[in-house]
């Protein structure tokens, strides 16, 4: 695909005007006065006037201004472009997402609707396109690659090769998204090879944590570009040296800047840039989004121009996102300006020439179309009885296999456990963190699957109640945790009702619910109320006992059987490096 289909064009007119104002001849719409620029090319700060007109830079040097804007010495840097997020992880719908992210500079992403797929289809993935139409940031797609993310484990659609050629001659559509079956790709499986085939003249993000030596050779082997699955910086020296860019996470949960910093060196940052994947609202509200990612790099000892070019001209460069992520003539006139380099706070924020944000709000309200939502991105629910007698376990043996949770990490541990047997059966242990969780297929009859899903986990800490949410990767099945089988039905039953969301509760019945109305992941409502209907249940969850920052995101990776080692999905336990279900017992 080539890149100049994502460059927004401009007629003869527009054009010559710009020259115009590019030579001095005629002012610019708008000029900053002494600005200082960064210049992601050179590494370099210039003290310029920037001149803007008509969404586009005109250039830097002296200007004058039908508009001028003394920014007496702050810092102006391109706009940021998230290359790899998740939307549905955000719990946001496109128009609040865009009103949170856009005052902290951001003025582009890469959206993956893996999660919206997975659930709905192709048609929810349409539908999420054209919520994300007419916003003030510039919303590109990766189509996704792994609909269900696993054969072991079902989820309310199938995207083929066909279905997603519909899509792919979209004028936002880059390529293909995270091939995360890697195991699918190195065993050559005809329909992922079919995805692979298809989209090979574009864009292909890879998904492969851990890959190295010959596997990985065959994996790069196939056209994939990306890696952001990478925590270990050998890991990330090999996959840098074999061709793939490094795409750093630093999200929610999984946090690899700390680990993958030193990878980034005068040689391979050009191939480097960040990404936060998965960001919880929480922390789009308090931390921020790109800009938060950069200045934690800064925190880590790198340089802040070095910085701020891996949230923008790398990105761009990446994905063939011609005139943009920098401050040059006739590039895009997306960017934010900060008092401060290190640390960077934008105090201003602007899309196509014109100022949407300032002091950490946008000038303009984005008009709503909820509504609409509401009815294209509707939640599914098939399951209708709850009975707890259905999550008892009988005592096969004396072992367990139990998934060890790993704070602030989407790997889990396989572990082998004494199990806690009363009247026959294997039972929660609270005293020893060993806690019960359900996995329900909500988009078919349960009783077809003779009873839910029951396994084990340890490392949530909850000493009562339990948690249950349809947010759960990538399936997006229903699931639960608890320290019994009555507080798990409560809590399933609650989300069962509201067709979709995060609840908690104890053994006498519910103390914190939290619908999501928008196929069982969004809210329509705004970050702050998002964020305080979050802070309700995660509160309740750490009054129960629970020691996880996050709970109810830790939650939701637990049903992801293509990240090691042991995970549930709907039809058992998955032992990922095997990649085959494996009984309870031992």
């Amino acid at each position: 695909m080539p890149a100049e289909r994502h460059a927004t064009m401009i007629d003869g007119e527009t054009l010559a005007d710009l020259i115009a104002v590019a030579r001095g001849r005629k002012p610019a719409e708008l000029c900053l006065k002494n600005a200082r620029l960064i210049n992601v090319w050179t590494g370099d700060v210039l003290c310029r006037d920037l001149a803007v007109h008509r969404g586009r830079f005109a250039g830097w040097g002296t200007y004058q201004g039908l508009q001028e804007m003394a920014l007496n010495g702050a810092y102006v840097a391109p706009g940021f472009i998230d290359a790899h997020l998740h939307l549905e992880s955000t719990l946001l719908c496109a128009e609040e997402f865009a009103a949170a992210v856009v005052p902290h500079g951001t003025t582009a992403v890469v959206l993956d609707p893996h999660e919206i797929a997975n659930v709905l289809g192709l048609r929810g993935v349409r539908a999420l396109m054209q919520s994300c139409e007419g916003l003030p940031v510039d919303f590109f797609f990766t189509l996704p690659s792994c609909v269900p993310a696993a054969s072991l484990d079902p989820s309310g659609a199938v995207l083929r090769g066909s279905d997603l050629q519909t899509l792919r001659g979209h004028a936002r559509v880059l390529g293909l998204a995270e091939m995360m079956n890697f195991p699918g790709v190195l065993a050559m499986d005809a329909e992922v090879l079919d995805k692979i085939v298809l989209f090979q003249d574009t864009s292909m993000d890879g998904h492969c944590p851990g890959l190295q030596g010959l596997d990985l050779n065959a994996y790069i082997a196939c056209g994939l570009h990306s890696d952001h699955e990478t925590t270990a910086l050998e890991e990330a020296r090999e996959k840098l040296a074999k061709g793939l860019a490094l795409m750093i996470r630093e999200g929610s949960q999984s946090k690899d800047l700390a680990a993958l910093l030193d990878a980034v060196t005068d040689t391979t940052w050009p191939r480097c840039l960040f990404v936060s994947d998965d960001r919880h609202p929480t922390d789009l509200l308090r931390e921020g989004h790109m800009d938060a990612i950069v200045n934690r790099a800064m925190a880590l000892g790198m340089d802040p121009v070095r910085a701020l070019t891996l949230a923008s001209w790398n990105p761009a460069q990446l994905f063939g996102l011609r005139r943009r992520g920098a401050l040059a003539p006739g590039y895009m006139a997306d960017f934010s300006v900060s008092p401060t380099l290190r640390p960077w706070n934008p105090v201003m924020v602007f899309k196509d020439g014109r100022l949407v944000a300032r002091d950490g709000r946008l000038c303009t309200p984005i008009a709503t179309r909820k509504d609409q939502l509401m009815k294209t991105l509707e939640s599914p629910m098939a399951v209708q009885h709850v009975d707890p007698h259905r999550f008892r376990v009988p005592a096969a043996g004396r072992e367990l296999r139990v998934i060890g949770l790993r704070e602030g990490s989407l790997i889990t541990d396989h572990l082998i456990l004494p199990a806690t047997v009363q009247d026959g059966w294997a039972v929660c242990d609270p005293s020893r963190d060993l806690l019960k969780m359900v996995v329900f297929n909500r988009y078919a009859d349960p009783d077809a699957f003779n009873q839910p899903a029951v396994g084990f986990v340890q490392g949530f800490g909850l000493k009562e109640g339990a948690l249950a949410s349809t947010v759960a990767h990538d399936a997006h099945h229903l699931v639960a945790v608890g320290a019994s089988d009555d507080a798990i039905g409560y809590a399933v039953r609650a989300v069962v009702e509201s067709r979709g969301g995060l609840s908690v509760s104890d053994s006498k019945g519910i103390i914190a619910h939290m619908p999501l109305p928008l196929a069982g992941l969004m809210s329509v409502e705004p970050l702050d109320r998002v964020c305080g209907a979050l802070e309700e249940v995660t509160r309740a969850a750490h009054a129960l006992g629970s020691t996880l920052q996050h709970p109810f995101m830790a939650l939701s990776f637990l049903a992801l059987p293509v990240i090691p080692a042991l995970k549930m999905s709907s039809r058992g336990l998955v032992d990922v490096e095997r990649f085959e279900i494996v009984p309870l017992f031992v």
